[in-house]
């Protein structure tokens, strides 16, 4: 199978992966054929890409993924749990945050030979969830790489999915504006990260520095970050992780205003955004991605 842009679909191609919602729902199976409705609704649904089948590799070219589809989708399905209940009833399921994390960090003590295949199929509605478990999937294989032991990986597990859990706090229409924000908006949007620090202090079962992750990471080595301005060793490893495999997954993803970068293109943007990122950071995170790209771009 190969992987093909929605530009580049057309009727009659097979589908090889089946298509889900953020909430586990089956959009489409695989073996399914194409059809112009289904192009279009993928178009609506901001989906960009999808594997098809392609006789060249005679159908027999299977994708290893280093956590499940039935893992990721339960713990997307977790973080929007999580978002919604703080939301509404200003409370976070703190042993099913515990439970997601140890889940994806045995599956991935179990496949951590393989490298991530970077390509999950996601719409533009799920982004924040998706991302959340995409970075925390990221920061995990980081932190083996940099032999972390599984209280330290717990730890950055907790605050990588929880990130950015303080934009619950946030104006909805500035989160989600299409355009240019305003100098007032940004410096509203860059609050999420104080507001998501104080939520996650006020569980004294959310380690103290899972918590310091949601304040730091968007933090810069070189001082051009938020909120505090820090720099280098001011910042801890785990922000630091966690801010590498942020930046990447978000240039990684189809946005309703850009399309993803592939992965080769992300990381070169990536690297050279060095010295604001930790060198160390960026290897750790990279050392687990496959260098693969779109079939069609």
């Amino acid at each position: 199978m190969r992987r093909v842009s929605l530009k580049y679909l057309r009727p009659g191609m097979i589908i090889a992966r089946p298509v889900y919602s953020g909430d586990g729902r089956l959009l489409l199976a695989s073996g399914l054929s194409l059809t112009e409705n289904y192009i279009k609704r993928l178009a609506e649904l901001g989906i960009g890409s999808l594997y098809i089948e392609d006789q060249l590799f005679h159908g027999d070219l299977n994708i290893d993924d280093v956590v499940s589809e039935q893992t990721r989708i339960q713990s997307v399905k977790l973080v929007k749990e999580a978002f919604h209940s703080l939301e509404k009833e200003k409370y976070i399921d703190t042993w099913a945050v515990r439970k997601a994390v140890d889940d994806m960090a045995d599956e991935i003590f179990s496949n951590k030979d393989i490298l991530v295949n970077y390509f999950d199929i996601r719409t533009y509605d799920d982004y924040t969830f998706n991302h959340s478990v995409n970075v925390t999937i990221l920061s995990i294989l980081a932190g083996i790489t940099l032999k972390y032991n599984r209280v330290q990986l717990r730890e950055l597990a907790i605050g990588a999915l929880l990130h950015d859990i303080g934009k619950v706090h946030l104006d909805k229409k500035i989160l989600n504006k299409k355009g240019k924000l305003t100098a007032e908006e940004y410096k509203h949007i860059q609050q999420h990260s104080l507001y998501g620090f104080n939520t996650l202090r006020s569980y004294y079962e959310i380690p103290i520095l899972s918590s310091i992750i949601a304040y730091q990471h968007h933090e810069r080595l070189d001082g051009s970050g938020y909120p505090q301005c820090l720099k280098g060793e001011e910042i801890h490893e785990y922000s630091r992780v966690v801010m590498v495999a942020d930046v990447f997954d978000a240039l990684t993803s189809n946005r309703p205003y850009r399309k993803a970068y592939s992965v080769p293109h992300a990381i070169d943007i990536v690297k050279k955004l060095y010295p604001s990122l930790d060198d160390r950071s960026i290897t750790a995170v990279f050392s687990n991605v496959a260098p693969v790209s779109y079939t069609h771009l």
